[in-house]
């Protein structure tokens, strides 16, 4: 394999449709257990709030030099305005529908002595009217960019995937899908699916060997028309299977602190480095080494640029 190389991404333009929330973090110490309950007491000293989802995925390209444009649905609330805030002061564009009914989906996380003590999530789906108008807004953004990610979190902002894809298609984008759920037939005719080492496994079965997690994918990948299928494999590091074979990435060996948030740098990654010219193979090298940097980062992070070349000079 040549040197990887870091193409310029000024002018690499993605579209994210997906699920969005707003990642909010508690921190403090931890010094006594309740007398109330058998459970620590956190004393909170600062609180901190991130884009998570495909708000992440969107502000993951935007921090590589990338242009991300997220189209999404949000509650006409607080926690709706935080994450249009967020995202402008990170030139992410973001095009949301507000659904009066619906409450931004919130994950609030309790941190103390560096560790996750809990995580409290408040979501309700959006409703079908206010999809429908994604729809349409869809279509006329496609035209402009050079590649979609579509990050499913299964929140219900994706109930239209298939129209989706078939839309991409017609106008000749490539698709990137982060999937969920136990039904991929929906994400059929995308170009790649990013689904981790659980969610493959859920819907393709146990394998015995490396051979036989070879055939699974590419019946699965044959049987979606895809182009290219990549698991991410965790401590395994991650497997690209295409028409041109397998190809597997170890993973970057450095100390794991917080895997959340790495599958969406792996998929922002993969859009904006194909997007600005570079093939598919390749992009999956640079998006292995970017995971490593994020997970031994707190919370959903980001990748910059100027790591990116650091990785792979």
């Amino acid at each position: 394999m040549g040197k990887l190389i870091i193409p310029d991404c000024s002018n690499a333009k993605v579209l994210v449709v997906g699920d969005v929330m707003l990642d909010r973090y508690w921190f403090g110490d931890v010094s006594r257990i309740s007398p109330e309950a058998p459970v620590p007491v956190v004393h909170v000293q600062r609180t901190e709030e991130r884009p998570g989802g495909a708000a992440n995925v969107a502000r993951n390209i935007a921090s590589m030099g990338g242009k991300a444009t997220l189209l999404s649905v949000v509650g006409d609330d607080e926690a709706g305005r935080s994450l249009a805030a967020l995202l402008a002061k990170e030139h992410v564009t973001t095009l949301f529908h507000k659904d009066a009914q619906l409450p931004t989906t919130v994950k609030l996380r309790v941190i103390g002595r560096q560790q996750q003590l809990l995580r409290i999530d408040f979501e309700t789906p959006p409703s079908r009217e206010v999809l429908e108008d994604k729809l349409d807004d869809f279509e006329s953004l496609v035209d402009g960019v050079d590649v979609v990610i579509l990050s499913d979190y299964g929140k219900g902002g994706l109930t239209h995937v298939s129209k989706m894809i078939n839309v991409a298609k017609a106008h000749g984008k490539r698709i990137l899908v982060d999937p969920k759920g136990d039904d991929f037939a929906r994400y059929r005719g995308a170009t790649l699916l990013t689904p981790n080492r659980g969610e493959f496994r859920q819907v393709v079965g146990r394998w015995k060997d490396e051979d036989d997690l070879a055939r699974r994918a590419e019946l699965l990948r044959t049987e979606l028309e895809l182009e290219a299928l990549l698991v991410t494999r965790s401590e395994e590091g991650m497997s690209l299977f295409s028409s041109t074979g397998a190809m597997h990435e170890p993973t970057q060996a450095q100390e794991v602190y917080d895997v959340s948030g790495a599958g969406d740098t792996v998929i922002a990654t993969l859009g904006l480095m194909m997007a600005a010219g570079t093939n598919m193979q390749d992009a999956v090298r640079i998006a292995n080494r970017a995971a490593g940097v994020v997970v031994g980062k707190l919370g959903t992070a980001t990748v910059s640029h100027e790591e990116l070349i650091s990785l792979v000079s």
